[in-house]
């Protein structure tokens, strides 16, 4: 039983709760293993077609929780295991075949902009902030930031949002591309899951390979990222998800897959 996050698994959309509403979801040791060990399952789990991710009370997640933190008795050696720990879980959030939706209402600061910037699409609130904070504790931006940010906004951007620490509100995140869309507060998770259930209609084989396509993509040559393609479309066009739709276009049929209209703000 999971004491600081909630995990529900509804009609192939698994919902990842951050719930430490009192200490606005700040992540402690206990929720990292909560974290891990549901990611975990979820790997595991053919049946969850996509993830959504989210914070309780108001908040999405104010980073790590530095009286836990603050508390620790280490070495640098102790420090970074203790990083590498966590990019385990981190890692295999970033790269999980199938869609990761960010519900962000509230503030996303520290540990928890990262936890965002982990999500292949972010809905956030009217009144979301986000701020890459660790400049303020004498820290670097972890939690794979390093890695997301500059492949969204750009690495000048990304060096000043990171040397700055300065607050984002949400129309800035979005004309920045951190934020796709913006939605009211009591919509915002409800917003991520439509858009997640979309993706039980879509072909996973299709979906995976996208998401390690553009993963590559930012490092990547012209020549690797055509042979990616061409090895990525022969496998869709024998899958039978793709000769499925075919049939259903054939016959007349909507779409299996279909983006849900869009109700921002």
């Amino acid at each position: 039983m999971t004491q600081t996050i909630r995990y529900e698994v509804t009609k192939g959309v698994a919902t990842l709760t951050l719930d430490r509403p009192a200490q606005r979801n700040a992540i402690d040791l206990q929720m990292r293993d909560e974290i891990a060990h549901c990611l975990a399952a979820l790997k595991r789990d053919r049946d969850v077609r996509a993830l959504v991710i989210t914070g309780a009370g108001g908040a999405f997640c104010a980073g790590g929780d530095l009286r836990n933190i603050g508390s620790a008795q280490l070495d640098a050696a102790g420090w970074r295991q203790r990083m590498k720990d966590a990019h385990e879980w981190v890692g295999a959030l970033i790269t999980l075949d199938r869609p990761v939706i960010a519900a962000v209402d509230g503030p996303a600061f520290g540990a928890g902009f990262s936890l965002a910037l982990a999500a292949d699409v972010v809905v956030a609130s009217s009144r979301a902030r986000f701020c890459l904070s660790f400049m303020r504790l004498g820290l670097v931006p972890d939690f794979g930031a390093f890695y997301t940010l500059p492949r969204i906004v750009g690495v000048q951007r990304a060096k000043e949002l990171m040397l700055s620490a300065r607050e984002v509100a949400a129309d800035e995140a979005k004309q920045l591309g951190i934020v796709l869309e913006i939605v009211e507060p009591e919509r915002v998770l409800a917003r991520a899951q439509a858009i997640a259930a979309s993706f039980t209609g879509a072909s996973p084989l299709a979906l995976s390979l996208v998401k390690r396509a553009m993963n590559a993509a930012p490092a990547a040559s012209l020549d690797t990222m055509l042979e990616l393609e061409a090895d990525a479309q022969a496998l869709c066009f024998g899958s039978a998800d793709h000769k499925a739709a075919i049939a259903r276009f054939l016959d007349k049929q909507p779409p299996g897959f279909c983006w849900p209209q869009g109700e921002e703000t």
